[in-house]
């Protein structure tokens, strides 16, 4: 059986922006075209709304930050094509794409020792290396060596591709990649408890 996109986001409970996210993101497998229409599988959405939440509560900071991003659009920076997730991106161009200049508390992002990334709720990969940070003139800050743990290629019956050189790094993106962790921000970065979500 074949779904509509707003069908789809129905039986999700999510907004039609966001479900579509997850296809512009090339995420989900099956799709079929009718028309204009992009169809999804029944089964997809089933296996998407059964995702289970992440695991915080084995992370061992009490609080973490998570990055919430699009799907990847490009840019014309000097050093990067791509600014968002794709499942497509080489794993240099992602990391590149998901590195920015954020409105954030540095101090606390590295305290947090891990870097969720959720496109539509869903954490899609996972940053590290967030030890050290700049700022730039207009108060924004980057971290330089932050590296990419890992990502998803396919989110239905996750697809984990563990990029880490780390044991500790392939561990906590094993544990967070393709699962589901709301967050509500302003901006692109977003605090989350460790300690109330289970």
């Amino acid at each position: 059986m074949l779904l509509t996109t707003g069908q789809a986001a129905e039986e999700l409970g999510c907004a039609v922006t966001s479900f579509r996210r997850l296809i512009r993101a090339k995420l989900l497998p099956g799709l079929s075209q009718r028309g204009v229409r992009v169809m999804v599988p029944l089964a997809a959405v089933q296996s998407l709304a059964a995702l289970p939440s992440a695991p915080l509560h084995r992370l061992e900071a009490p609080e973490i930050a998570v990055l919430r991003v699009d799907a990847a659009q490009r840019v014309t920076d000097e050093d990067r094509q791509w600014i968002g997730f794709s499942a497509t991106l080489p794993p240099k161009d992602l990391l590149k794409a998901l590195r920015g200049w954020w409105r954030c508390n540095p101090a606390a992002m590295a305290a947090g020792g891990v870097l969720p990334v959720t496109l539509s709720g869903y954490v899609v990969a996972v940053l590290t290396g967030l030890e050290m940070w700049e700022k730039n003139e207009n108060g924004r800050h980057a971290f330089p060596d932050a590296r990419l743990a890992g990502y998803v290629t396919e989110l239905t019956t996750p697809t984990k591709e563990l990029t880490a050189s780390t044991a500790a790094d392939r561990e906590v993106a094993d544990l967070l990649l393709g699962t589901r962790l709301t967050s509500h921000s302003g901006g692109a970065i977003a605090y989350i408890s460790t300690r109330t979500t289970h």
